[in-house]
């Protein structure tokens, strides 16, 4: 398995959004408003955002995005015909270390309860908290000693 992770560029849009759909969990009630405008609007954020894709064997298969103003991660995605690999973990670490390396002190991001991503970001050392009033579950990550290091490849945004 050769997983790489690494910035997204525009040429990623489309396969990100068809993982984005993909999913079988946190499925979008209306995914007409996740345009491709949106996906540009995170590339184009110039140090306000940073998003990652991870390729396995040269394809995307999964990405993530941090945004530095809202200290979250807005989306962590894995084509479900790759889930289990460790491509999750590595767009968290990623995300997390980016945002913690820019001073932000806890993380937050938000996740539907009682699913794979609930257990995920359990596993991984989030502390759950309280239920948003869209239904979703908060989790948050206190600086840094959580974060696995990584690569500053991954790093970059």
């Amino acid at each position: 398995m050769d997983l790489r992770v690494r910035e997204a560029v525009e040429d990623d849009i489309a396969p990100m959004h068809a993982i984005r759909l993909a999913v079988r969990e946190n499925v979008l009630s209306n995914p007409s408003w996740l345009t491709a405008e949106v996906y540009r609007g995170c590339l184009a954020a110039a140090g306000a955002a940073c998003t990652w894709v991870a390729e396995l064997d040269g394809r995307v298969v999964g990405f993530s995005t941090a945004r530095l103003d809202q200290r979250d991660i807005w989306a962590l995605f894995v084509d479900p015909a790759c889930e289990g690999r460790g491509i999750g973990r590595a767009l968290l670490d990623a995300a997390t270390a980016w945002l913690f390396a820019r001073g932000v002190d806890t993380i937050e991001l938000g996740t539907t309860p009682d699913t794979r991503a609930d257990r995920f970001y359990r596993d991984a050392g989030w502390r759950r908290g309280e239920m948003s009033p869209r239904g979703d579950v908060i989790f948050r990550l206190s600086h840094p000693s959580m974060a696995a290091p990584i690569s500053l490849e991954t790093a970059s945004c």
